[in-house]
């Protein structure tokens, strides 16, 4: 397969179409994460449908201090890995298509949940994100679009203003891809040295251990609840030699179903050592949200949370999350 590299809508537009359109949007510099979403969108456009990967980096989504002009762009190495993950066509467009007039003057906003976490510490950053999604999304008319989990509030606000303006293509979610060391791949990984690296491993391992917690704290959960009496838990329990397990079973059972707390408090111990290192993670944010609307859990919450957490290493700044479900039926 040989992949088309267009610059305008209109050459997109032109192009004959048959079956389904699978678009997945990057801003460059293509890792094997944006090899997964490409090769996702192949395997759903089906194998006569179209897959188009856009390249470009929108100044919108950048704020002041931000690094616009340090972002990388490899348009050439982009083609390759797209043509190599089964892309029709890189639709790569010049700033001044995406938007004629200069910076647009009607923007979308993200609303209450972009103005956290990522949207707190990027203020502006969702207004810009959505407003280029919205304008590509026009302007390659697609029949689903493809974004990473690892963006996860960004994945659930282009899912929200689909669904609120009525924009009539489906939204998929493709789960984060990690290096073999458990690193989020993300194009700014290449900015950190050898120590940095090293350091920013805490990030993925605070979410592992909060994973952990988690996983441990269901299944006391549902062994707790296995048992139907108190008394009757706390004997069968015992029989095994486990009444300290008995005991804790059962504060599970009557009290909380996911212990959210004992979730973040696994993860920032994992933060905490990681800033006393050289050189130190600095800490934006660690949070256990709901990914409806991006709010903090509480300890009675049940159903599918966002476990996230952003810091800098250096002057690079990652994120990372796992998804997380409290309290599922037993």
């Amino acid at each position: 397969m040989t992949t088309t590299l267009l610059r305008t809508a209109e050459e997109l537009s032109a192009r004959a179409r048959g079956g389904r359109r699978a678009v997945v949007m990057t801003m460059g510099a293509l890792h094997e994460g944006h090899a997964t979403l490409i090769r996702t969108a192949r395997r759903a456009a089906g194998p006569d449908g179209e897959v188009v990967v856009t390249v470009f980096v929108n100044p919108l989504q950048f704020g002041q201090g931000e690094d616009l002009d340090r972002y990388p762009r490899t348009l050439d190495a982009d083609l390759k890995i797209s043509e190599q993950a089964g892309a029709d066509v890189v639709l790569a467009p010049a700033v001044e298509e995406v938007y004629p007039g200069g910076e647009p003057q009607v923007r979308i906003s993200a609303g209450p949940m972009g103005e956290r976490l990522e949207g707190a510490s990027r203020p502006g950053h969702f207004d810009g994100m959505l407003t280029v999604v919205a304008k590509l999304l026009h302007l390659t008319r697609p029949d689903l679009a493809l974004f990473g989990q690892k963006d996860a509030q960004q994945l659930a606000l282009i899912r929200r203003m689909v669904r609120d303006l009525n924009f009539g293509m489906e939204i998929v979610g493709v789960p984060t891809v990690r290096e073999d060391d458990g690193l989020a791949l993300s194009s700014r990984n290449r900015y950190l040295s050898a120590s940095e690296r090293r350091t920013a491993l805490a990030l993925s391992r605070a979410l592992f251990a909060g994973r952990d917690r988690h996983a441990a704290q269901e299944a006391l959960r549902a062994r707790a609840l296995a048992v139907p009496a108190p008394p009757a838990r706390a004997e069968a329990l015992s029989a095994l030699g486990e009444s300290r397990a008995a005991a804790d079973a059962h504060a599970v059972a009557q009290a909380v179903p996911g212990a959210a707390a004992a979730v973040r408090q696994a993860a920032r111990l994992v933060l905490d050592e990681a800033a006393r290192q050289i050189p130190p993670l600095t800490l934006d944010y660690l949070a256990l949200v709901d990914p409806a609307d991006f709010t903090e859990i509480d300890d009675d919450f049940t159903g599918e949370a966002v476990l996230a957490v952003a810091a800098r290493v250096g002057t690079t700044r990652l994120i990372d999350n796992l998804p997380l479900t409290f309290g599922a039926a037993s």
